[in-house]
């Protein structure tokens, strides 16, 4: 009952299901920082008038030892008046029971709310298992879960996992219904985010000396991870027996072990639980959150053990904490002064600042006062009160792990985890992909190189992404490079050669026409039509000068020009050929008495030939740059690791017409010439066009099959190479041997032949025997006048 005109003391009921806070002269820290969190939370509320005035919290603690028969006389003995057991009947008024707070073992908190909702009696804080929605409130609808959830670690759990790639993960816990509670809840989560499960093992916390260790080991080495779940007995048993059995086999057990916020260390046997660590290589521990709470570090570090003010169990654990001994008869050891330092405590030993649990025992406390003043503030005043809901502001529980990249030391730690638990394990490595055999489970994966054209730049990459067109995988096929941009430059050394080869053609060329030009009056120069012959020779030069509009960097005005440039000019330079070889055949038989074709001889049939042939050649050069037009292109994929900057001709068919033409025109030269080649020894020109248009034939026929196989700037050299070769051919032949008797035997080339008085560009009458040169006749036998 409530007394407003006068203080009175109000009872909170503890019921502790973990270790005893006192138990064979023993004190467990993480558990007495719980007790003094009540205390602490107790006393800030009595203090304070305005939350609850003329009014006084207590306590008591009970120890259930986690056995359900404790669990059920203390719970009733609380429903019933001090000394009797009769629940419900409760006449003692000194110490009314408002609420009760329990513990985290599900099976304990299940059992005490199945009483105390029976009696409306408010349970606060505990595990039901689960969340706290409405099936729970509708089971147990006087259980409020102060603690927060399990399920957000769970959710860190799976994300320190996923940060860390760690994807081959075994599972252990105790066989009850907190592990499979922890198992049935962290499966589904695990297979979502594709991580695999090795194996789920479940122990009997009660049986645990009798645990097959080697089944145990077996299981455990299929995994990267492994996940104990379970409380501080649970777990320390079972890490106590792998240690001693790995320290007899003298090697670590090279695993990421990861441990649940259950289990914690503790004063007593600190020192050996950081033991049994080592050989496991270390373990990550998850702990609750905790809010900032720091006078309750003010309130931790005044504590006099010479004054504990009623706290039987500080004195205890002073000594416990400190390693000495109070003043006592028959007690040995260092004297405890009480002024030793809290703050040199290690704080695996314990923390002066308030732990998660302690956390929710301060919460615990304030969600109840808080409930009993807005019921006391409304004026009600009932036999038995009820707390409606919780009124305190719970921040859910998160991952130490959550804040480890927010600044750069941070970042350190987790260099510092990844270093500590590589642990040997699987890892396909940036420029390698995963591949899964079928039938497998997808962490039963190989490695496999990245397939030509892409790449991986992280860790167990799932595919292997592709490059973009301008770029191409280095040689570990972990990033992409810019690709070299691909054309036949000046600077290189096919390039330079090409050039060189094409300025010399170009001045012997231009030196020939300067030696005709200088001789042109002489019989050999005049022979077959001198105007043929510098036609010829400038094309033949401007053919040797268009290469270079193939080489260098490709443009918009070399791509247009370059072939249409060649095409024309090389029809110009075989239509000039093809016009001397027609002359050597009419003026043949033109010498014939009666023959009519005497009147196709002169500047009439050689100009028609030299215009028309070119002409029809730009005729199909103008079709193909008005319908498709040759333009510049960077083409990818036929060199690795180099873009080839090209002149796309546009439209094959047109190329090839182009070429065809050029071709069928250099054929009907060589035709004409190899039938006139055994004309008399006067008109021994056309042996030499024969051998020419033989090599320019045979230029051409090699160049279409080798154009086709090359790519990039091999492709252009093999165009210039044919250009150039196939131009030099015709001068050599047609020119050479010309120049051969103009500059080394000018005494052939004075001789006068008989003059019989035809016209401008018609043959004489071939001169007989030795002329007045005196020079053989078979080396210049007719003339022009």
């Amino acid at each position: 009952m409530l007394e407003d005109t006068r203080r009175s003391s109000k009872l909170f009921q503890v019921l502790q299901s973990t270790e005893s806070f006192f138990s064979h002269n023993r004190v467990i820290s993480k558990n007495y920082q719980q007790f003094l969190a009540l205390v602490f939370a107790v006393r800030e509320v009595n203090k304070d008038l305005v939350l609850l005035p003329n009014l006084t919290l207590g306590f008591h603690i009970y120890d259930n030892h986690k056995l359900e028969r404790r669990i059920v006389i203390f719970s009733l003995s609380l429903l019933s008046t001090r000394g009797q057991m009769v629940p419900g009947y409760k006449c003692d008024r000194q110490d009314p029971l408002l609420s009760v707070l329990g513990g985290l073992n599900s099976r304990s908190s299940r059992l005490m709310a199945s009483i105390f909702s029976l009696f409306k009696v408010p349970q606060v804080r505990g595990s039901i298992g689960g969340s706290t929605g409405f099936s729970t409130i509708h089971v147990y609808p006087s259980f409020f879960r102060i603690n927060p959830d399990e399920f957000p670690q769970y959710v860190g759990l799976v994300q320190l996992l996923l940060h860390f790639q760690w994807n081959w993960v075994g599972l252990v816990a105790p066989e009850d219904d907190d592990g499979e509670r922890f198992i049935s809840s962290l499966v589904p989560m695990l297979k979502e985010k594709e991580i695999c499960l090795a194996f789920c093992n479940l122990f009997i916390s009660d049986n645990i000396a009798k645990l097959d260790l080697n089944a145990l080991l077996k299981t455990l080495f299929k995994a990267e991870v492994v996940i104990l779940f379970g409380d501080f007995g649970n777990v320390s048993q079972l890490l106590f027996r792998l240690y001693h059995d790995l320290l007899s086999r003298r090697s670590p057990f090279w695993k990421v072990w990861i441990i649940t916020s259950h289990w914690t260390f503790g004063a007593i046997g600190y020192r050996y639980h950081l033991e049994i660590l080592k050989p496991l290589h270390g373990a990550l521990h998850f702990r609750d959150h905790a809010g900032d709470v720091s006078e309750f570090s003010h309130f931790l570090l005044s504590l006099d053990p010479l004054k504990p003010q009623g706290d039987v169990f500080l004195p205890l654990w002073w000594e416990r904490v400190f390693k000495c001994r109070f003043h006592e008869p028959g007690r040995f050891g260092r004297q405890c002064t009480g002024k030793e330092n809290l703050q040199n405590v290690p704080s695996y030993v314990f923390e002066t600042s308030m732990m998660g649990e302690s956390y929710n025992i301060y919460n615990a406390v304030h969600a109840v006062a808080h409930a009993l003043h807005a019921m006391h503030g409304s004026g009600m005043r009932p036999a038995t009160m009820r707390l409606g809901k919780r009124t305190s502001n719970i921040q859910p529980w998160q991952v130490i792990c959550g804040t480890l990249l927010s600044n750069p030391k941070e970042r350190k730690v987790e260099s510092l985890i990844k270093y500590l638990f590589q642990c040997g394990m699987k890892r396909c490595q940036a420029g390698e992909r995963r591949r899964v055999p079928e039938g497998e489970q997808v962490c039963c994966y190989q490695c496999a190189p990245c397939p030509a054209g892409t790449i991986s730049n992280q860790t167990d990459a799932a595919c292997c992404d592709p490059c973009p067109e301008d770029q191409y995988p280095n040689k570990d096929k972990d990033h992409c490079i810019a690709k070299k941009i691909h054309f036949l430059a000046y600077q290189d050394t096919l390039g330079y050669a090409l050039v060189s080869l094409a300025l010399s053609l170009s001045v012997i060329t231009s030196a020939i026409l300067v030696i005709f030009l200088k001789h042109r009056d002489t019989p050999i120069v005049k022979a077959n039509n001198r105007d043929l012959t510098y036609i010829l020779l400038v094309s033949l030069l401007l053919c040797f000068l268009c290469s270079f509009l193939f080489i260098g960097q490709p443009r918009k005005l070399t791509c247009l020009f370059r072939q249409t440039a060649f095409a024309i000019l090389f029809s110009l330079a075989v239509s000039s050929v093809l016009a001397k070889t027609v002359m050597v055949v009419v003026a043949f038989m033109a010498t014939k008495p009666g023959n009519r074709t005497r009147k196709l001889l002169g500047k009439p049939l050689t100009n028609s030939i030299v215009l028309a042939c070119p002409l029809v050649q730009a005729v199909l050069c103008a079709t193909w740059m008005v319908t498709s037009p040759p333009f510049p292109n960077m083409e990818f994929h036929s060199l690795v690791g180099e873009a080839i900057l090209e002149c796309n001709e546009g439209s094959a068919l047109m190329f090839y017409a182009v070429l065809a033409y050029l071709g069928f025109l250099a054929l009907i030269s060589f035709t004409v010439a190899f039938f006139s080649r055994k004309l008399p020894d006067s008109f021994n020109e056309a042996k030499f066009i024969t051998f020419s248009m033989l090599v320019f034939c045979s230029v051409w026929i090699t160049f279409i099959p080798t154009y086709l196989s090359t790519k990039g700037k091999s492709m252009v050299a093999v165009e210039i190479f044919s250009i150039l070769a196939s131009g030099a051919g015709l001068l050599a032949c047609i020119f050479l041997p010309k120049c051969y008797i103009i500059l080394l035997r000018p005494h052939l080339n004075l001789g006068q032949c008989e003059d019989q008085g035809w016209g401008e560009g018609e043959p004489s009458k071939p001169c007989a025997g030795k002329t007045r040169a005196g020079f053989d006749s078979s080396v210049l036998k007719w003339c022009i006048q």
